[in-house]
């Protein structure tokens, strides 16, 4: 029985021993082992062996990227605006080592470093440019905590900002700024639209009037260029009448011929006078006519003598 029980706590020391001794260390992990409360060996994974009561597993380090969530804080912009803003906050392990001796506890230290730095990155900006500038924001925190972490074992990756949230009444004031800007541009995309269409109004009538115009003169050239031809083609017919008279006169019996005509011209006209009017002016002397028609004939006998050739008389 003795000898069963010493079996057992035999068996029992083996296996405490085993655990003890007997690591495995995951895949992207370390471990820092210490001997004696000094630091001794970092694992990386795969089976490991330690000496019993002398070595111990100290820490567990992860090397996957982790994410830490840094929880809302209360900043001041520039122009002094309270803003509540969160974000997380990505970083690795690069050295076990230093993560455990450099400081307590790198994820704490990170989260409040990274507040710390947001604070005063956002203090240095205006309301306006907080929203916009939040890659900048992002970066600045980045490089403030990857140049002091780097005593720590620790690579800073990136920092994302998730929210900012102004007081109530700045968003108010906000909203009605951007409701104001909105119809700012709408009043001027009206007024552009209006005024375009009044330009091409105008020059749709200034294109008119040009078209109107041109049209005009081209009528007045054209009508003038008529007229021109008219009086053109009269005088022509009047010349050549001119001159077919002058040559008919200087044919023989061209004297009488022109004698008798303006005879029968003034008959004509003087019974007109007759027809149209009731009461009627005659003349002292009826013989007026034949003296008319003499001094008529004597001026063609005068232009005879002067070296005119007379007309035959009409047989």
């Amino acid at each position: 029985m003795e000898m069963l029980i010493g079996v057992i706590f035999l068996v029992g020391l083996i296996f405490v021993i085993l655990i003890k001794t007997a690591v495995v260390v995951p895949q992207r992990n370390e471990f820092v082992v210490e001997r004696l409360g000094k630091y001794r060996t970092t694992l990386d994974a795969g089976f490991h062996i330690l000496i019993p009561f002398l070595d111990k597993v100290a820490y567990k380090r992860s090397l996957k990227e982790e994410p830490i969530d840094i929880g809302a804080q209360t900043c001041i912009t520039a122009d002094n605006v309270t803003l509540e803003v969160d974000g997380v906050l990505y970083l690795q392990v690069v050295n076990s080592r230093q993560s455990a001796y450099g400081i307590m506890d790198y994820h704490f230290a990170a989260a409040q470093l990274a507040q710390t730095s947001l604070r005063s990155a956002i203090g240095k900006i205006n309301l306006d440019n907080t929203f916009e500038a939040r890659e900048t924001l992002n970066q600045q925190v980045v490089d403030a905590l990857d140049e002091a972490a780097q005593n720590w074992g620790v690579k800073v990756l990136r920092y994302e900002i998730k929210d900012i949230e102004p007081p109530r009444t700045v968003l108010e004031a906000m909203e009605k700024q951007m409701k104001a800007e909105r119809e700012k541009r709408a009043e001027i995309a009206k007024s552009e639209g209006q005024r375009q269409s009044m330009i091409n109004r105008a020059d749709g009538e200034k294109a008119e009037a040009i078209a109107l115009s041109e049209g005009e003169k081209m009528k007045r050239i054209n009508e003038a260029d008529g007229r021109a031809q008219e009086i053109l083609k009269v005088a022509e017919a009047t010349a050549e009448g001119i001159r077919k008279v002058a040559e008919a006169l200087s044919l023989p019996g061209g004297h009488d011929a022109a004698n008798l005509e303006v005879a029968k011209k003034y008959l004509d006209e003087f019974g007109k006078l007759a027809k149209e009017n009731n009461t009627m002016i005659l003349p002292g002397n009826l013989t007026d006519v034949s003296a008319m028609v003499a001094t008529a004939m004597s001026t063609l006998e005068h232009s005879k003598k002067g070296g005119y050739p007379v007309p035959p008389s009409v047989g």
